[in-house]
């Protein structure tokens, strides 16, 4: 049983997430994740490199951080 106000994001979405830079493909980078979820970490742009933190299961797509190109 998961404790309440427990999120996470389903890894299935990143078959439809892109980089809203470049609009590559994401990978995931966890520190926190379960089989099917990822609670914390970050998204990877395998394309241009940025990556976009991951915080109690929600993606931040609108502050990139600085990784790649």
């Amino acid at each position: 049983m998961k404790p309440d106000g427990y999120k996470a994001m389903n890894k299935e979405i990143l078959e439809i997430l892109a980089c809203p830079d470049c609009k590559g493909d994401l990978r995931i980078e966890s520190d926190e994740e379960g089989a099917a979820e990822i609670v914390n970490g970050r998204l990877i742009c395998d394309t241009c490199g940025l990556f976009f933190p991951v915080k109690d299961g929600i993606p931040n797509f609108l502050s990139p951080d600085s990784g790649g190109a």
